[in-house]
């Protein structure tokens, strides 16, 4: 390799270990290496593909690590690639409100999903605008959009208002936070 490659690579790479991201969508990487020409982005992917340097989970998302190496849930938002957050399921059996293993990630999102990220499996559920952009339970986790417990039973109740919980919840709390979201209110017994 001449001098002049390497120094480009090296460039191009300092780049993106600038960023805290390790997950890059096409455009990310032409805007971010100012490349406009659509056959040398992909020629110049192929080339550090086929080096080890990037992986390809699928055509137009990269990684620098191994997808089965990345956090799944960092992974998911990004091969959405829509407003989501990462709700329902998910959450639920991480915190013990179900004890079903899920053996999908699920997210909420502006367009209904399934897809293969590397060697994870996504579902997105559609949910309406007005209640999607309503940030009422919605917290940041390893730069993921992540509900809280509560906002993910308010969402898993407004897809079935019949779940069953296999922990004790807080009807209360999740009434009130169903009005602030205004879903509709889910009455149970206490």
């Amino acid at each position: 390799m001449s001098t002049l490659k390497r120094n480009i690579t090296g460039r191009r790479f300092a780049q993106l270990a600038e960023k805290d991201e390790k997950i890059f969508h096409i455009r990310d990487l032409a805007n971010l290496w100012l490349i406009t020409d659509k056959n040398t982005l992909r020629v110049t992917l192929k080339r550090y593909t086929d080096a080890g340097i990037l992986h390809r989970v699928y055509r137009g998302l990269y990684t620098l690590l191994p997808p089965e190496n990345c956090d799944p849930y960092q992974l998911g938002a990004h091969a959405l690639h829509q407003h989501c957050y990462v709700s329902t399921e998910s959450v639920l059996f991480q915190e013990g409100y179900i004890s079903q293993k899920v053996y999908l990630y699920t997210f909420i999102g502006e367009t209904p999903q399934r897809l293969r990220a590397g060697p994870f499996i996504y579902r997105c559920r559609k949910l309406a605008p007005k209640y999607l952009f309503q940030s009422e339970g919605i917290v940041q986790k390893n730069g993921v959009r992540t509900a809280t417990v509560p906002r993910a039973i308010a969402d898993i109740l407004y897809y079935n208002p019949r779940f069953h919980f296999d922990r004790p919840v807080d009807w209360v709390k999740i009434n009130a936070l169903q009005k602030k979201i205004g879903y509709p209110l889910t009455r149970r017994k206490q």
